[in-house]
């Protein structure tokens, strides 16, 4: 790979820029969503979670057990939170538990 204009780039930042100038950076927010709900709310609840999706900036969450969805329902926006402290940005502002 040639260098452009005398710029020395990492290799990280090149695959950063990449990963935002195209279409990527959507799906692997979608996968990081998912996998920061199952690090942050642990195998309990991932148990009873049967599935997890980003649409925009909203996180829906389905889950088994109607008791499980109303006790999280009262910590929403903790979990909100904690979620965007994992991923390290603030990518979630909404919480659909289904």
């Amino acid at each position: 790979m040639s260098k452009r204009h005398g710029e020395n780039n990492s290799l990280g930042e090149v695959l950063k820029d990449f990963i935002a100038g195209g279409k990527l950076e959507k799906g692997l927010n979608k996968i990081s969503a998912e996998e920061a709900w199952h690090q942050v709310l642990g195998e309990a609840i991932s148990k009873y979670t049967t599935r997890v999706y980003l649409e925009r900036d909203t996180l829906f969450v389905s889950l088994s057990s109607s008791v499980l969805r109303e006790e999280l329902s009262y910590g929403k926006d903790k979990i909100i939170t904690l979620l965007n402290e994992a991923l390290g940005k603030e990518l979630i502002h909404k919480l659909i538990l289904k």
